[in-house]
């Protein structure tokens, strides 16, 4: 989009977006030629985010800045200014750019579109609309990465494994998540600045996914061995249930 609709569509001037563009709180913009920017969904959710900031949690330039950095700021910020952390870790990290289209990842991955469709529909990623058609985050594009390079490794419809046998993922992942979520929130909330927060989160999720990863690969590896001896014969349930979990 062009920067009159990125105005419309946020309500900010353009003059202010420059400003935030020169003060590296949003991304900067495509630029098919030097005189041409192209802005994207990205761009209005970093904005809006900003905004929200200014707005409802008194916070500076200066500050915002200053999380996003992964700085701290002078003294503690409200509890809803964590509604904009996932916006800062995605923008330190470096996963908030350009949606990615479907149709650059087929020359390498041929079932890319299916499989994304197909992953869409059992909740695991979003499919977003734009110019260049159908598109995909930067980490739900990763997604569709990882189920080719598990296709190209023999897990493919021959051994009947398609997309949507990974739908238990989606309840286990939010299960997970919900209560990784709420033990944060409950000691963090209140006692330490958004940008401390930031720099846990990029630190800590990274982490988490190797440790859980060797957990899951020791199960794996012990259950295959009960299977083969006889000992488990059931298939488990398949289904996770969250009511242990506070929302």
């Amino acid at each position: 989009m062009k920067m009159r609709e990125l105005e419309d569509r946020t309500g900010v001037h353009r003059e202010t977006i420059r400003v935030y563009l020169r003060e590296g709180l949003i991304p900067e913009p495509e630029r098919p030629r030097k005189t041409v920017a192209d802005y994207g969904e990205e761009h209005v959710q970093a904005i809006l985010s900003v905004r929200r900031l200014q707005r409802e949690n008194r916070l500076t330039l200066a500050q915002i800045k200053a999380i996003i950095g992964g700085e701290g700021t002078d003294g503690r910020v409200e509890a809803s200014a964590f509604d904009q952390l996932e916006q800062l870790v995605a923008h330190r990290v470096g996963v908030d750019g350009p949606p990615v289209t479907i149709a650059s990842l087929l020359e390498r991955y041929p079932h890319a579109a299916e499989d994304a469709r197909t992953l869409a529909k059992i909740g695991i990623l979003d499919i977003i609309e734009t110019d260049q058609g159908e598109a995909l985050s930067i980490t739900c594009a990763q997604l569709v990465r990882i189920w080719g390079d598990m296709r190209k490794a023999g897990f493919d419809q021959r051994l009947d494994y398609t997309p949507d046998i990974l739908g238990f993922y989606t309840e286990a992942a939010d299960f997970v998540g919900r209560w990784e979520a709420s033990t944060f929130m409950e000691r963090v909330d209140g006692h330490i600045d958004v940008a401390e927060a930031a720099t846990m989160v990029e630190h800590a999720l990274p982490l988490m996914l190797d440790f859980f990863g060797l957990m899951r690969q020791r199960a794996f590896f012990r259950h295959v061995e009960a299977i083969r001896a006889g000992k488990e014969t059931d298939r488990p349930a398949g289904k996770v249930t969250p009511s242990s979990v506070q929302p």
